[in-house]
């Protein structure tokens, strides 16, 4: 059955934040509106101080928008939702090193009243599911960057949410472990059937991952262009980044972040400061 913008889980309608009153007030989001359908993976990249750690906040309950509102399965979200799950970017930060890895995978399902056995069997099949079934019993120093990020994946997977959303989780590892973890992430993706919202500033990884990627432009930030990637569903690190479609799908992505930062993407050069930038965003939307 074919799915309309009508049958997102995630919605996102006129979502607008301003910080601050009168001649100090300072608009980080203009204008955020799109729709995430139920087990789809979408990927969000934008120019650097585009707005998106306000955003993500604003989707996860934490911070009030100005205007507008999030969605998530029917219900406005005005508090993190239960629903939901967030991996960031610094994932030593968000793993407690005084508990074991099994015991941080735990404690939000203490939160929700999980009882023992069930919490053991939900630990057990999510570090199963990130390959990490022997480090239980570890605890987070005493392994690598890529384990760490590993553990909060399967600490956020354990929860089981509806909606996974992850702030630039891979930033911070290296080239090969981040490759791995892009797969990774599409896999349990598929073998869960969740639905995954990813922010990334790495546009080759944008359309590796997604199935859309959604561009943001500079603040105050709109969705300035919307790529369907049209990959094959079956995606291997080699042989789909060796593609003339996915060469030119970056392409696309990389040229419209450019356009965002005011830049000439051919000459590297700044744009004419008199260009309309208002009648130029809605030729690169379209």
């Amino acid at each position: 059955m074919n799915q309309t913008h009508d049958d997102g889980i995630l919605k996102v309608r006129g979502l607008r934040k301003v910080y601050g009153e009168g001649s100090k007030a300072v608009e980080a989001i203009g204008h955020l509106e799109f729709t995430i359908r139920a087990g789809e993976f979408v990927c969000i990249v934008g120019p650097s101080g585009a707005g998106k750690t306000t955003f993500l906040r604003c989707l996860s309950g934490l911070l009030k928008p100005t205007e507008g509102t999030v969605i998530l399965e029917g219900r406005e979200v005005t508090e993190p939702p239960a629903d939901m799950a967030v991996v960031l970017q610094e994932y030593s930060r968000s793993l407690y090193p005084w508990m074991t890895v099994a015991a941080n995978i735990e404690l939000p399902l203490k939160a929700v009243g999980l009882t023992k056995t069930k919490r053991k069997k939900r630990v057990t099949e999510a570090l199963h599911s990130v390959g990490l079934s022997d480090s239980g019993k570890s605890y987070p120093w005493q392994l690598s960057g890529g384990m760490q990020q590993r553990v909060a994946i399967a600490r956020a997977i354990a929860y089981r949410p509806r909606v996974l959303v992850m702030d630039e989780p891979f930033a911070a590892v290296d080239a090969q472990t981040r490759a791995d973890l892009e797969d990774l992430i599409r896999n349990l993706r598929s073998e869960l059937g969740i639905t995954v919202l990813f922010v990334t500033h790495d546009i080759d990884e944008s359309v590796y991952l997604g199935e859309r990627v959604l561009i943001l432009s500079s603040a105050p930030t709109c969705v300035l262009k919307e790529v369907k990637t049209n990959l094959p569903a079956e995606r291997s690190q080699l042989i789909t980044r060796a593609l003339p479609e996915f060469a030119s799908l970056r392409t696309e992505v990389y040229e419209t972040i450019q356009y965002a930062k005011g830049v000439n993407y051919y000459t590297a050069q700044p744009q004419p400061e008199n260009e309309n930038r208002d009648e130029g965003r809605d030729k690169v939307a379209t």
